[in-house]
This record gives structure tokens, C-alpha cells and sequence, in this order.
């Protein structure tokens, strides 16, 4: 049987914070999924779904294990449609672990423990690292290729 896991998010853009999260989870599956926001109302700025996943799909060309998809609704719905049990989240503060735990908790019971989420903590070095910072930086000029990860 193949373990799958689900890394999701926005990734507007994909920073190097999500891809060491990427890359540190790969060894623990035999495919991993980054599902990309199709539809996030509270983010309606987003770039096209379409753009994101591409820009991941060529990052990731060389790792035959990682899938780049888009997904609508619920990450534990998301996990159903993949047949993962694991939803793998980075957790960059307290700020960050308090909330994951409870999303873990609620995911957990409306999927009667059939999805696990798996906390893999940031990088020292990259823990200030975020799509919004990377965002912000950006509408004011700012170069961000340092924030961003290379092929």
C-alpha cells in the first residue's frame, strides 16, 4: 500500500520556508501531494491557481513521488480524494503550533482518526519566512528571489 501524505496551502508564492517543508517530508512517504488553493474568498488577490501550480509542478520536475493538484474545500476532504492518511503542516511559531493543533483536533474527529496531521517545525533560519511577508516586500519593490526557492 502506498503511504500518501498532502502538503496544502495557498503558496502565493511558494517560498523556500514550504519548500524545506517539502523536501524534509518527502522521505516519510512514497508520494506526496501539494495541493494549491483553488478558491480562498479570504485571499481573493490570489494569483491564478493555474500560475502557482505550475511555478511547483517545474520545481519539483526531477521528484517523480510529488504531485502538484488543486483543491477546493476541506484539506481532509482533499486527503479522502488522494487516499492520504497524512496532512503534513509547518509550524513556524506558538502562534502557528496553537492553531495547527486545533485544526489537527477537529480534522481528527471528522475523519474518525482516519487523517493524521503530521507538525514539521521551520528551519531556525527561515522561520520569519511567509507568503505575506514575501507579498509585502514585493509591492514595495523589493527584490524577493532570496525568498523564493530555485530549480
Amino acid at each position: 500500500m502506498t503511504k500518501t501524505g498532502i502538503f496544502v496551502g495557498s503558496f502565493d508564492p511558494f517560498t523556500i520556508g514550504h519548500d524545506s517543508i517539502v523536501r524534509r517530508a518527502l522521505p516519510l512517504f512514497d508520494r506526496l501531494v501539494i495541493g494549491v488553493v483553488g478558491d480562498n474568498v479570504q485571499k481573493p488577490y490570489m494569483c491564478p491557481a493555474e500560475e502557482r501550480m505550475q511555478a511547483i509542478r517545474q520545481l519539483y520536475a526531477d521528484e517523480p513521488a510529488i504531485e502538484v493538484k488543486p483543491y477546493y474545500g476541506l484539506a481532509v476532504d482533499f486527503a479522502r480524494q488522494e487516499q492520504a492518511r497524512f496532512i503534513v503542516k509547518g509550524v513556524r511559531s506558538a502562534k502557528d503550533f496553537e492553531y495547527e493543533r486545533e485544526q489537527a483536533d477537529i480534522n481528527r474527529r471528522i475523519t474518525n482518526g482516519e487523517v493524521e496531521t503530521i507538525l514539521l517545525y521551520a528551519e531556525p533560519q527561515l522561520s520569519s519566512i511567509s507568503s505575506s511577508m514575501v507579498r509585502e516586500l514585493q509591492h514595495f519593490g523589493q527584490d524577493i528571489t532570496p525568498f523564493l526557492p530555485r530549480r
